[in-house]
């Protein structure tokens, strides 16, 4: 007669005089000792043997009578396929036991795939440090399954939905690593899409600064107590359309003040590895002022935008993060605007669509780093040096226009501020620094011909 749940609950921790042994099918029994535990074992033959062989699948209640049918229809499987059980359970055991845990084996992914093809692997490895190392990290990765992963990703969604996505994404790479090198035999995540399962909607957020917020981005950075070296890398980034990252990792000798042009290495923008050419914009004279006025400020750095003066490394990715904020919040106290939210990347935004309106679009793509469709940059080698040259000036003499309008336009506030202490640069002015720091690295008043025949210390050396 079969095993039941009601024959097993009435024999559970029930003491008796001896060993009792009961058979289901498929050679699982159950093992009831004199104290009451009960022990389900899978009785075998192996290799033509006539002497059976046991071993133990788990004990009752820790595994159910329906878990043990399962795992007795797994082992006969292996059975038939040549394997010993027994050997079959102990080989899975070692390999929980000596399984590397997952927070050690990510760090491996991260190191060997991640740092290399990713711009922003910083920000990937942090989110896992915070948000899935504490409650998963210590875990081997064979025993991480689809339920625990699923709750963790689904809290994430609900408070911050773009570091869910980001996990997402990342994990499945990462199991699918996994998987390639025979760690885990199936990906649990494969099927499981942000859109679907998690209700994250990517927004196309097409969020472009308009002519009337450039002026107050302009009167709050030249009002404000914005530093001098963060008011040039603003307006740098709003000029250029540039990704953050072209510039934060610019090293002065980039920038060629003989050909007017400032490359940047393949390795330093996103579509370096795929084209394996670095991007060359050219430098027109307003943009040369502002790249010359950074490197003073920058000591003798070879980074236009060291961590400190003087610093071997470039400033922190999340450098500018805060400044739109900052930016946002004087124009909401000082001028009683509530600004709709932008970050720096909305620069690039913008910096596109105004390009718009002084060349072609192809033009204006190139200057933004983007790849053109079809075998255009298998094709086509022309540099459009002249091209971007024109189209940067034309889209300078609308932004200096506005800057102009947004100067005349300015109102008094209770913020001092004395008209005469500017620094003239090509078309427009820039307030001087009221910052001590910034006044010891560069005294109100410096001419532009002086900062314009200024060399960084390495091209003197050169």
């Amino acid at each position: 007669m079969a095993i039941t749940e009601t024959w097993l609950k009435a024999k559970h921790e029930k003491h008796r005089a001896k060993t009792l042994v009961k058979t289901d099918r498929d050679g699982l029994g159950a093992r009831v000792s004199p104290k009451g535990k009960i022990t389900f074992q899978l009785r075998y033959y192996y290799n033509g043997s006539d002497q059976a062989k046991r071993v133990d699948l788990g004990s009752y209640p820790l595994m159910s009578l329906t878990e043990a049918r399962e795992e007795t229809r797994r082992l006969r499987k292996q059975l038939e396929g040549g394997h010993d059980p027994r050997i079959v359970l102990r080989t899975e055991e070692v390999a929980i036991v000596t399984a590397e845990p997952m927070e050690g084996l990510f760090r491996k992914w991260y190191e060997a795939y991640c740092k290399k093809k990713k711009k922003g692997h910083h920000e990937i490895l942090r989110s896992f440090e915070i948000y899935v190392f504490p409650t998963l990290g210590i875990l081997p990765v064979p025993t991480l399954t689809l339920h625990m992963w699923l709750p963790l990703l689904e809290a994430l969604a609900e408070d911050v939905p773009g570091i869910a996505d980001r996990i997402l994404t990342n994990t499945k790479q990462f199991l699918k690593w996994c998987r390639k090198r025979q760690v885990i035999t199936v990906n649990p995540l494969a099927d499981i899409t942000a859109y679907e399962d998690l209700q994250i909607e990517k927004a196309n957020e097409a969020r472009t600064l308009t002519d009337d917020e450039i002026k107050r981005v302009w009167r709050a950075m030249e009002r404000s107590r914005m530093a001098l070296k963060n008011r040039v890398f603003t307006l740098l980034s709003l000029i250029y359309g540039n990704r953050s990252g072209e510039l934060r990792l610019a090293r002065k000798s980039d920038f060629d003040f003989v050909g007017m042009r400032w490359t940047v290495p393949r390795e330093n923008h996103k579509i370096g590895k795929l084209t394996g050419k670095p991007l060359i914009r050219p430098i027109i004279p307003v943009t040369e002022f502002l790249i010359r006025l950074a490197m003073k400020l920058s000591g003798d750095s070879p980074y236009l935008f060291p961590a400190t003066v003087g610093a071997k490394e470039p400033i922190k990715p999340s450098f500018a993060v805060s400044f739109p904020y900052n930016i946002m919040q004087y124009v909401r106290r000082y001028e009683k605007y509530e600004m709709p939210h932008w970050s720096m990347h909305d620069l690039r935004k913008t910096a596109r669509t105004l390009l718009s309106r002084f060349t072609q679009w192809h033009v204006a793509e190139i200057a933004l780093g983007h790849v053109l469709p079809g075998e255009s940059r298998l094709y086509d080698n022309h540099d459009y040096m002249e091209e971007l040259r024109q189209a940067y000036t034309a889209y300078w003499g609308h932004l200096a226009k506005l800057f102009a309008e947004s100067r005349a336009e300015m109102q008094p506030t209770r913020r001092r501020f004395d008209p005469r202490q500017h620094l003239s640069i090509p078309g427009i002015d820039i307030a001087a620094p009221t910052r001590k720091m910034d006044q010891l690295q560069l005294q109100t008043g410096v001419p532009a011909a002086e900062l314009l025949s200024y060399e960084p210390p390495e091209k003197v050396a050169a």
